[in-house]
């Protein structure tokens, strides 16, 4: 007499109903809409795109993506920045800056790479390091107070 058995596995649902692989798999963006507004610091775990009005302060860990109709005043630290809106404020892009066709920056940034298309604006200083962003404090790159043209400056050689 020959037994035949068969295996069916079947996912347990999670807490609340959901898959846990499911979820795990589909990480999505941390998205500041359209219609909102936040001051302050955001730090975003992974990508995230920013659609209103922001000011304060941004890390993120993956691509941030600044929409077409977002108004940013902040200093940004992400590994790709995508701008379609305005961003005022100074950038550190690790791997990539890319100001679109309708995008604005009034601020200083450090990249790994820069991409600009027609139409897209930058007003400020612009430094591209293929070898990599060095690390720094802060996001700025020019000194807080520059010396006035004509004064020495405070630096010692030695």
């Amino acid at each position: 007499m020959t037994t035949e058995t068969s295996v069916e596995t079947l996912g347990a649902p999670a807490v609340n109903g959901g898959r846990e692989a499911a979820a795990a798999a589909e990480a999505k963006p941390t998205v500041l809409s359209r219609d909102d507004t936040f001051n302050g610091r955001l730090q975003i775990r992974g990508s995230g795109q920013i659609l209103g009005n922001f000011t304060g302060q941004v890390e993120c860990d993956g691509d941030l993506f600044i929409g077409p109709e977002a108004h940013v005043e902040a200093d940004i630290k992400s590994s790709r920045v995508t701008i379609a809106g305005l961003v005022r404020g100074n950038i550190v892009a690790v791997s990539r800056l890319k100001i679109t066709n309708t995008g604005r920056l009034e601020g200083d940034a450090r990249v790994g790479a820069l991409v600009v298309l027609e139409g897209g604006v930058h007003h400020g200083v612009i430094r591209v390091h293929p070898e990599g962003v060095p690390e720094a404090k802060d996001t700025s790159i020019i000194p807080q107070d520059p010396p006035e043209l004509g004064e020495p400056s405070q630096e010692v050689l030695g």
